[in-house]
């Protein structure tokens, strides 16, 4: 029987477990239920940050409502003002006092997919959310937690081996071990890793996972223990998932999470489309012209956390696009994406032949200058040009040399830096997409 199977180890953490109760009925939830259970979480939202965050205040006095007013419906509620990542550098978002049961409060540090740095407070009880929601992704998909985990990610700066699988699921359930990789680590070496640890699940980047895909095109038996790749981060083409089923015998589940959101939706096991995770989110998918998209429509996300009592988001245009979906034949009745769109970034090229998804070290550059917005743009084998939108409109000669250290430091080469400057906001792509770092050549 698959390890998730069973509850029981949840018994450890009662606050914890009466989420999963409560997940488990609420997948299943008419629209209606679902819409009364998010107004009473909103309503109590409004009036924590009515009283104890001014700019919520003044925001909700400046629309002539209150929070009773706000939330009778979902629709009205799509009336309040967005919040954009620069109220979140701008402005004083965070509450003023935090309830001693939402305790500890920790920061969140993101760069998202416009390349726009936030610091984000979040709570405790926005920590169980995502501890819920990620067990529950674990439990949809039927892993086996006993067997052998390799994760790519960006925050690492080395290798590192562990006997489990970390928390949520190592704080519950017996894992096998567990592996990180940095996500600048050369493909030929993420190939040696798989055939050193033949993992049974590999959690990577897309770009990376179709470099390793091409660079193990000859390779024989490397793949033999894999039964999932877990994606997150960027997008997801029908062509990757269409080479991994038929180059390998995993399959490609992908998670649409934020640093500063946590789990925003999990592709559900059925259909392959995305479940909200609504019973702590409201979220929106807007056209243009700010209508509600409908099935088959792409448009701007716009998400509502329900659980942050120390910085409001609400209504929160993340710098995300996504295509909505329709109801899922798997009976929840969670809404769906059927695609996430906008946020793939390019792969690095060294002049050694070397190429990985890179990390630009922007969570230092708080400590150069107050950068609102940032963009590299690979222009050569050599060199990158930097677009920036700061305060005060550009940075000294001393800030650029220090900014270009620390980037070149977190790529891993000595790039030569152009500096190029914009007043409020570095131009989109024709698509609407925007990418924190292309590799032009």
């Amino acid at each position: 029987m698959n390890g998730f199977a069973s509850a029981s180890g949840l018994r450890k953490n009662p606050a914890l477990t009466g989420l999963m109760d409560l997940l488990e009925r609420s997948q299943w939830w008419s629209p209606e239920e679902l819409e009364t259970h998010q107004l009473g979480l909103l309503r109590q939202l409004l009036k924590h940050h009515e009283q104890h965050t001014p700019w919520v205040r003044e925001r909700v006095a400046h629309n002539g409502r209150n929070a009773d007013d706000l939330t009778a419906s979902l629709a009205t509620w799509s009336g309040f003002p967005l919040t954009t990542r620069r109220d979140l550098q701008t402005a004083e978002l965070n509450s003023r006092s935090v309830p001693a049961a939402h305790q500890p409060v920790v920061e969140k540090k993101s760069s998202g997919s416009t390349g726009e740095p936030v610091v984000v407070r979040r709570t405790a009880v926005s920590q169980l959310f995502w501890q819920a929601t990620t067990l529950r992704e674990h439990l949809w998909h039927q892993r086996y937690p006993s067997e052998t985990l390799l994760a790519v990610r960006a925050h690492l700066t080395q290798a590192m081996a562990s006997k489990g699988w970390g928390s949520p699921v190592g704080d519950f359930f017996k894992t096998g071990p567990s592996y990180g990789v940095p996500t600048n680590t050369d493909v030929l070496q993420l190939l040696q890793w798989l055939k050193d640890i033949r993992p049974s699940y590999l959690l990577v980047y897309p770009n990376i996972w179709r470099a390793i895909l091409d660079a193990g095109r000859e390779e024989s038996g490397i793949w033999d223990k894999l039964r999932q790749v877990r994606t997150l981060g960027e997008t997801v083409t029908d062509e990757l998932r269409t080479r991994t089923r038929a180059e390998t015998p995993a399959e490609l589940v992908d998670l649409y999470s934020a640093e500063e959101l946590g789990t925003i939706a999990v592709q559900c096991p059925h259909s392959g489309m995305y479940h909200v995770m609504s019973e702590g989110l409201i979220v929106e998918v807007l056209s243009p012209e700010g209508k509600p998209c409908q099935p088959g429509e792409t448009g701007r996300v716009v998400v509502t956390d329900l659980m942050n009592l120390a910085t409001p988001l609400l209504r929160y245009e993340n710098g995300d696009v996504a295509e909505q979906g329709p109801a899922c034949l798997c009976g929840r009745g969670l809404p769906t994406f059927k695609r996430i769109l906008g946020r793939e970034r390019n792969m690095v090229r060294l002049p050694d032949g070397r190429r990985y998804w890179p990390t630009t070290g922007f969570r230092e550059f708080g400590a150069v200058a107050e950068i609102r917005q940032y963009q590299l743009i690979q222009r050569s084998l050599q060199d990158i040009e930097i677009r920036l939108v700061v305060s005060g409109g550009s940075l000294s000669p001393r800030q650029e040399s220090a900014l270009s250290e620390i980037v070149n430091r977190w790529i891993g080469h000595a790039f030569h830096h152009t500096y190029v400057y914009f007043p409020e906001h570095i131009p989109r792509h024709t698509s609407g997409k925007f990418e924190e770092f292309m590799c032009l050549i």
